[in-house]
């Protein structure tokens, strides 16, 4: 079932040459804000977040002479939340349909946590489509994640907690900004402002919000067999991670497996939320990878 929830409309507020649009692509609607011209490059962005993590990058990213496409992903923002699961495959899926309803054959992709493993599903199964690929701040199912997911060896602990979507939602609701305030306390560097949490908080306080962000994590087990079934990537990958961020060690041993050229580099200053924490170095890094000759 698709949310009613119709979401900003129009010219993005301090991002000029931006803008909200829609788009309908089967059993759900993806909200995605587009502005500047040039080769394209797909922003996909992570739990607990929106588009609104690459909110500071955009603009720069569009200077450096780039079409930049943030969407939210299905369940999350004021894309609409269609009945779950929801496998990464699925949700590669969304992209390359947003792709193909902007008309475009040929998209570089920068995905962070939730969006890498996303972005990742993307590249593998639509490989001629994806020419360049940046994983960040995330480890990858099949590569790496399960590891990291069992709090008896040292995982994280909300791996197997947002897995159990309904009850999640049940002991989350109405208590979102004290849930997602620590997170967001721990994976900024300073970048996420007041003004963007009272943003972010909007979008997942609305109805069923919630529940569509712990779908993201409720089919990890089964995106980690269909990773590690797929077809190692061809295209080059470059693994990015905040100096402050995830080890990157994880992510990097994962992609190396996952891929046949990878290189990697630090973000300055930057913890998890990458995008907001260092957005001038951010975008010349993704512009350099992305762009002409695209040799780094």
């Amino acid at each position: 079932m698709k949310n009613s929830n119709t979401g900003p409309e129009g010219p993005v507020a301090g991002m000029e040459g931006f803008a909200h649009r829609y788009a309908e692509l089967g059993d759900v609607r993806l909200h995605y804000v587009i502005g500047g011209s040039g080769p394209a490059v797909l922003l996909v962005h992570g739990w607990p977040f929106t588009w609104l993590e690459w909110r500071a990058t955009m603009p720069l990213l569009a200077a450096a002479g780039h079409t930049v496409i943030a969407p939210d992903l299905r369940g999350s923002g004021d894309s609409s939340r269609p009945v779950g699961p929801y496998t990464k495959r699925e949700e590669a899926e969304d992209l390359h349909r947003l792709i193909g309803h902007l008309g475009l054959d040929q998209v570089g992709v920068v995905g962070t946590d939730i969006g890498t493993m996303v972005a990742w599903a993307y590249a593998a199964a639509h490989p001629s489509e994806v020419r360049r690929l940046v994983l960040s701040e995330a480890f990858l199912p099949g590569f790496g994640l399960e590891e990291h997911m069992n709090p008896a060896t040292g995982g994280f602990w909300h791996f197997g907690f947002h897995m159990q979507v309904d009850v999640a939602e049940l002991l989350t609701a109405g208590k979102e900004a004290a849930y997602l305030g620590g997170y967001w306390d721990m994976m900024t560097a300073g970048g996420i402002t007041e003004r963007d949490r009272a943003e972010l908080l909007r979008a997942y306080s609305a109805p069923g919000a919630m529940r569509g962000g712990f779908r993201h994590y409720e089919t990890l087990a089964e995106d980690g067999r269909a990773a590690r079934a797929a077809t190692p990537l061809r295209m080059p990958v470059l693994v990015l991670n905040g100096e402050h961020g995830l080890p990157q060690g994880v992510l990097l041993d994962g992609a190396r497996q996952a891929a046949a050229d990878v290189r990697a580099d630090l973000v300055p200053g930057s913890a998890h939320t990458i995008g907001a924490d260092n957005p001038v170095w951010l975008a010349d890094r993704l512009a350099r990878f992305f762009g002409p000759g695209s040799a780094v």
